[in-house]
């Protein structure tokens, strides 16, 4: 072991592993999914589905890539560069409150309608407001539904709200003791999204606009001892509506007597007065989920049931018995194909009987009969230009198949096979002339003469090609015959190494699952979402989460999945080079932290934090990983170099000289959604020094450009350099102003530590201040950034503290108190919380990062081993130079090596101190020993 320090906790939790046998690599369980972070994701790159398993219903929840609400649109805002130099003027002041002002109002990109919404929305509040429900609907009819109020998440989450903006009635009754008469009382409701308009007893008593809290005091002449009732219109624009607050906020009690207060939490009734409001303007488009499978079974009694997910072949399963017969069910989603298939079968004949329905969560849609083995469900997305069309084809053996312009009915068959396509009318993000129908037509034609046993083969042999090409094995553990959401449960307190290689191998199968060459590439949640307002859009954010999806690309030899990546890049390098001129007067292109699928590159959100220039440098730092691993002379030149040459440009124009220290800085920007806009944070210059740094070099590869690579060399040298602040810590900003209990999740001046090169064992100096940082901010964090502090301490070369990290990304993040925190849910998705999917390609990342590294001139083996791993193997992993490592040890020590050299480079190799360098031939295997010598 390399590492420099040790953990004792580390040692003694997880102990020494004690078997040394490769372990089925399933996510398993004992019981159906009770909510979707419990459900098993299947996927294609462009059709996923979660898997509920439910025995008398089961619930396949499915997404397509390209369903998004929006359009395309220009996402500029027009002589923003106007207000550039202002800004610039006012950060220099110290003026940073101003600056953001100004920014919010004139240098943010443009929301969707924006420019008609002020009108549209007048007119739609003022009917709301003018309409009074009868009274004998609002406070007598008993056909009204009930709900639970509050709903501190909004009322998205409660079946039938789902997507829901606009008017909504709450009625609830309560009574009033007799001790109460003769005094004012208060009633609270807490946060309300986004206006309230309140009655009590028939009597109007206030509004309110805007997440305030509400408490309104009503004088007791209007108080009714004994039942009153409150009536409280909610009118809500956009996402979270209704009340939400927690339940001890809504309650009402006597003006000055809140000891004495009566809760309101609970059941009330509602009524939807009007769920269509003029659409709200939207800096980004949300992802949506695309529609609902349910397969209705009779009811039976069962036993032996278990669900599981095989990570070596992308299949899902379903089995148990029931009345002497076994039922099993088969689930995966073919890339090869374009399918999701769904195989149904019984252990006795005529036993597969069911119901099977399409629905969606978007309003406008229907279902419909397109022959005697296909029904289609046909959507539009509110509030966007974008159509859907789904066709769901069944294949049975036996028994009775009956489709009608609803459903599916099976009676009787031995087995039955049910294949889903989805569509959309998206072509690229300026053309959405697409015919969805004709796709999924040709897709189930296609299908419908191939047997299921030739569909599935075609799927297992093109997700094999991916997913065979690496492998890892850390030992077994105690608990490894236990199921999944039980191995979580004890991770913590026993050794379980295997488990380590489960979630290392499933953040693999999650990538091949969520981004395939020819599609688009993997969002928030990667393929998966099942709500119309999803956390965070489930969009593309660029300050480090789409980045952080493809750490584990080309180390864990998934190469071939970063295209979709790379395709992005290219539509980005366009839309952001208008951003660029209409914002910055500049050249080339920029993109700040987020986008989506109409790519908008403008600052969005809010000015305190949407103003991060550094987006394009991010993504063109893949770019160059690309080439370093696989050598792609090819795609340097005609992709890569242009797109990265671009974002050099614009920060060439950019960069302007600080008054106070004579150095070029970026202004305005921020370090990651913390402390608002300033002049020069750290981040922005690590990122800038390697793109300069790259550029420098691919011009030299490629030999190009060398009057532009001087110019980048000069400016280079004058940038900030990283500082050492009065704490001995890394400063986040140019001012040392960094606060020692600050533990924000970002820990954005880390970047030239992981993925950055530029502080390393090199830079003993800024590697201890980094350290020193990282100390302050703490070990604690959401789910992707406890994976970014995986890949940081392991480039610092400390295996344990990386380890520790692990662990916690690795714990569960559903507990008994109900409130979730960062970690995994039973499926193994990692809660930020709620879920993105970030996190579990970062965890992934970082076991590689312990295990082999090669940012530098050497190849480094085991530069980070934990003492908590002392013996493993692995195959198929790689480093930079295009150079494929199998390798094993034990006790904490190197036993045997082979590399295999794809480009026929000089291969260093570094182990324990110890330095070698082999001149390879491309193509061929070279062995070594545990003391490097070659065999």
């Amino acid at each position: 072991m390399n590492s420099r320090k040790g953990f004792c906790i580390a040692i003694l939790l997880f102990g020494v592993v004690q078997v040394f046998a490769q372990q089925p690599l399933k996510l398993w369980y004992k019981q159906p999914a009770e909510k979707w972070t419990d459900a098993l994701p299947i996927g294609n790159g462009r059709i996923g589905g979660m898997i509920y398993g439910g025995v008398n219903e089961d619930h396949i929840q499915y997404n397509e890539q390209s369903l998004w609400t929006g359009g395309p649109r220009d996402y500029n805002r027009k002589g923003a560069v106007k207000y550039l130099e202002p800004i610039r003027k006012l950060l220099a002041e110290g003026k940073q409150a101003e600056a953001e002002a100004m920014a919010q109002q004139h240098f943010m990109g443009m929301k969707s309608n924006e420019a008609t919404y002020a009108v549209d929305s007048a007119k739609w509040f003022n009917m709301m407001s003018s309409y009074h429900l009868p009274q004998d609907v609002l406070f007598h009819d008993n056909n009204l539904r009930t709900i639970n109020l509050p709903i501190e998440q909004g009322w998205e989450i409660t079946p039938g709200f789902e997507g829901l903006d606009g008017a909504v009635w709450f009625i609830k009754h309560f009574n009033i003791p007799s001790g109460w008469k003769g005094k004012n009382i208060l009633i609270s409701l807490g946060r309300i999204r986004d206006i309230d308009r309140t009655w009590l007893n028939g009597n109007y008593i206030g509004t309110t606009s805007g997440n305030a809290y509400r408490k309104y005091i009503i004088p007791s002449d209007k108080v009714h001892i004994g039942e009153n009732r409150i009536a409280v219109q909610v009118v809500n624009f956009y996402d979270k509506g209704g009340l939400t607050s927690n339940a001890k906020t809504l309650s009402v009690y006597p003006e000055g007597e809140e000891k004495n207060m009566v809760s309101l939490a609970g059941a009330w009734r509602y009524q939807v007065q009007d769920d269509n409001p003029p659409a709200c303007p939207r800096y980004n488009a949300d992802y949506q989920p695309f529609a609902d499978l349910y397969l209705q079974f009779r009811k039976q009694d069962v036993t032996d049931y278990k669900r599981d997910m095989d990570l070596t072949n992308a299949t899902a399963h379903v089995s148990y018995k029931a009345d002497g017969v076994t039922y099993t069910r088969e689930y995966f989603s073919s890339a090869p194909d374009q399918v999701m298939a769904v195989h149904l079968t019984a252990d006795k004949p005529g036993k597969v009987t069911l119901k099977v329905l399409l629905s969606t969560l978007h309003k406008n849609y229907i279902t419909r009969k397109i022959d005697d083995h296909t029904l289609a469900l046909s959507l539009k997305v509110k509030d966007g230009v974008l159509r859907g069309v789904s066709y769901l084809h069944i294949q049975a053996a036996g028994g009775k198949v009956v489709v009608d312009s609803k459903n599916i009915s099976v009676t009787g068959a031995n087995e039955a096979t049910f294949y889903l396509t989805a569509a959309t009318n998206f072509k690229n993000y300026h053309d959405v002339s697409g015919n969805p129908e004709a796709i999924c037509r040709k897709q189930i034609t296609a299908i419908a003469t191939k047997s299921y046993a030739s569909i599935k083969a075609a799927h297992i042999r093109n997700y094999q090609q991916y997913f065979n090409t690496f492998s890892i094995d850390l030992g077994k553990g105690e608990n490894a015959e236990l199921p999944t959401d039980e191995r979580i449960l004890k991770f913590s307190q026993s050794p379980d190494p295997s488990f380590i290689s489960l979630y290392a191998q499933y953040g693999r199968y999650l990538l091949i699952s969520s981004s395939r060459p020819g599609g688009g590439p993997a969002n928030l949640q990667g393929l998966w979402n099942n709500l119309l307002t999803p956390p965070w859009g489930s969009k593309f954010t660029t300050n480090i989460n789409l980045e952080m999806n493809y750490w584990p690309a080309e180390g864990l030899n998934l190469s071939a999945c970063s295209q979709p990546f790379f395709s992005i890049v290219d539509d980005l390098s366009k839309t952001g080079h208008e951003t660029a001129v209409e914002h910055y007067g500049a050249p080339g292109w920029v993109l700040h932290h987020n986008t989506d699928l109409w790519r908008g590159t403008a600052p969005v959100n809010a000015s305190n934090h949407g103003i991060w220039v550094s987006g394009a440098a991010w993504l063109c730092h893949q770019l160059w990983e690309h080439y370093l691993y696989t050598g792609d002379q090819d795609f340097l030149q005609k992709r890569a170099y242009p797109e990265m040459k671009g974002a050099a440009e614009f920060f060439a124009h950019f960069l302007v000289k600080d008054p106070k220290t004579g150095y070029l800085i970026s202004t305005p920007s921020n370090s990651p959604e913390h402390r608002g806009l300033v002049a020069g944070p750290t981040m922005d210059h690590q990122i800038i020094r390697d793109l300069f740094k790259n550029c420098m070099e691919a011009a030299k590869v490629l030999n190009i450009d060398k009057a532009f690579a001087d110019t980048l060399k000069l400016k280079y040298s004058r940038i900030a350099p990283n500082k050492i602040g009065r704490y001995g810590q890394l400063q986040e900003w140019l001012e040392d102003k960094d606060d020692t209990t600050d533990t924000h999740r970002h820990v954005s001046h880390m970047w030239g530590v992981y993925p950055g090169t530029e502080i390393s064992l090199k830079t003993p100096e800024l590697l201890k201040a980094a350290e020193q940082s990282m100390k302050y901010r703490g070990d604690e964090g959401t789910g992707w950034s406890i994976a970014w502090k995986v890949n940081i301490w392991a480039r610092m070369h400390e295996g344990d503290h990386a380890y520790l990290m692990l662990t916690k990304l690795l714990s569960p993040a559903d507990v008994t108190s109900g409130k979730e925190k960062g970690g995994v849910y039973h499926n193994l998705f990692d809660a930020h919380p709620p879920f993105q999917i970030d996190g579990n390609f970062g965890g992934a990342a970082g076991l590689a990062e312990m295990l082999l590294q090669s940012q530098g001139d050497v190849i480094e083996l085991l530069p980070a081993l934990p003492t908590a791993l002392p013996q493993g193997s692995i195959k198929g992993i790689c480093a930079r130079g295009g150079f494929v490592l199998d390798f094993e040890w034990q006790n904490g020590r190197l036993k045997s090596l082979q590399v295999i050299s794809k480009l026929g480079k000089t291969c260093r190799l570094n182990y324990a101190g110890k330095i070698i360098n082999i001149e390879t031939q491309k193509g061929k295997n070279y062995r070594f020993n545990a003391d490097l010598k070659q065999l």
